[in-house]
């Protein structure tokens, strides 16, 4: 028997999550074990009222240029709520850009990142009439200012400047993006940002909206913000822009001791910030948060498979998904908590190690969770807090199909991504 440990803390849970009388886990009203029973494990489940939720308050702690950042999540259910929550969408491949266009994304909507950007993809950027375009090197000033010669526009390009703010943020190494070392952006401590900046205001076929700067992910200590502002204030006050983008990167609560920092108050932290260190109060402070919006919507729900217990060792459980839906164990050595959720108030005193079913000896979705001491196999088995970087970073390792997306909400589950099929995995071979 192993020490006591308190049932999963439902405030990891998303924001309609209810406990019905014998223990069963409620989102949006639909019971997880009907869930996974019509719709198979693994399966990724979204609170729709959550979503909806965290996207209005973005738009009201930062304004409606704020931008979805859509790399921790897309589908083209989820680009609708974007926009009827009225808020822009960004993107970083040619790949997310077609998703967004070809679900009825505004384009004009739509912020076009990436450090390496195709004259392929900048084109089909430029054709469909993107919002703007966020500026990471001289290559690409030089891709644009090729294609605008070669297919000229009645108005400008509205374009942004990436700045790499020299800020080394208290995250994984891994998920920073700040420091000057870095494959993002222009360092402001080097000549080159400057040089850019002429280069765009001496182009007529740009127009300079302002700048950007992301200084890494899952960032709880805010003070790295406000360095980077103070960093950045001094280089931009030339300048004459709009707008000025501090990125993304708000940490969510993935464990219980982890802290809890609304969007709303990390907006009033950037503002603050923003005017302590002198910048324009006529300049528009927004951002692109992406985990903060979707991170803590969705739970991940497997099937027990095997339980291994190796005496004096260890106690493996194996589920039927693995690093395949959720890699960022494996990447970032990032913590999970896990529980029964027909038995969501049971206590935990079983400690394991959750484990998928790849040939990867790393391949583990918990290193150390806490489990009711009668889980057995067949048992259904939830990771909440798996609502960004879970589905949109998942793989066919050991051609492994990915799980359906199921978005729940006043008692409907409506399936926007379904699950892959042994035929899908055939479908590129020739």
């Amino acid at each position: 028997m192993g020490k006591p440990n308190p049932p999963i803390d439902l405030k990891l849970l998303p924001m309609t999550a209810e406990v019905g009388e014998l223990g069963e886990l409620f989102i949006g009203s639909v019971g997880v074990s009907e869930l996974a029973s019509e719709f198979g494990t693994p399966l990724f489940v979204y609170d729709e009222a959550h979503v909806k939720h965290k996207l209005l308050e973005a738009k009201s702690a930062f304004g409606a240029n704020v931008a979805y950042a859509s790399k921790a999540f897309i589908c083209k259910y989820l680009v609708g709520l974007v926009h009827e929550a009225g808020i822009k969408i960004d993107v970083s491949t040619g790949g997310e850009l077609s998703h967004c266009l070809l679900s009825g994304f505004d384009p004009g909507r739509i912020v076009f990142h990436g450090n390496n950007k195709s004259s392929m993809e900048l084109t089909s950027a430029i054709s469909a009439g993107v919002g703007v375009i966020v500026i990471d090197s001289l290559d690409e000033i030089e891709r644009i200012e090729r294609l605008a010669i070669l297919n000229p526009v009645s108005e400008p390009i509205n374009v942004m400047l990436r700045l790499t703010p020299g800020i080394e943020a208290h995250t994984h190494e891994y998920i920073r993006t700040g420091q000057h070392d870095s494959k993002f952006g222009f360092s402001i401590n080097s000549e080159i940002a400057p040089m850019a900046v002429n280069r765009i205001l001496n182009n007529d076929a740009l127009k300079l909206l302002g700048f950007h700067f992301h200084i890494g992910s899952l960032i709880f200590k805010l003070d790295g913000y406000l360095e980077a502002i103070k960093a950045v204030a001094d280089f931009i006050k030339d300048y004459k822009i709009e707008q000025l983008v501090i990125g993304g990167g708000l940490g969510v609560r993935y464990l219980n001791d982890d802290p809890d920092i609304s969007i709303t108050a990390w907006a009033e932290y950037i503002k603050q910030s923003a005017r302590q260190c002198g910048i324009d109060e006529e300049i528009e402070i927004t951002a692109e948060p992406g985990r903060s919006i979707v991170a803590s919507a969705a739970i991940t729900v497997y099937t027990v498979g095997t339980i291994k217990k190796i005496k004096d060792i260890r106690t493996y459980v194996s589920v039927d998904g693995g690093m395949s839906d959720n890699p960022r164990p494996v990447l970032y050595s990032s913590g999970y908590e896990a529980f029964v959720p027909t038995r969501t108030l049971a206590d935990r005193p079983m400690k394991c190690r959750i484990v998928g079913k790849h040939c990867e000896s790393g391949d583990i979705l918990v290193n150390e969770a806490m489990l009711p001491e009668d889980t057995a196999v067949g048992d259904l088995l939830a990771t909440p807090v798996t609502g960004a970087y879970g589905y949109s970073m998942a793989s066919n390792y050991n051609k492994v199909p990915r799980p359906s997306v199921v978005f729940v909400h006043n008692g409907n589950a409506r399936e926007v991504v379904r699950r892959e099929t042994m035929q899908d995995l055939m479908r590129l071979d020739l």
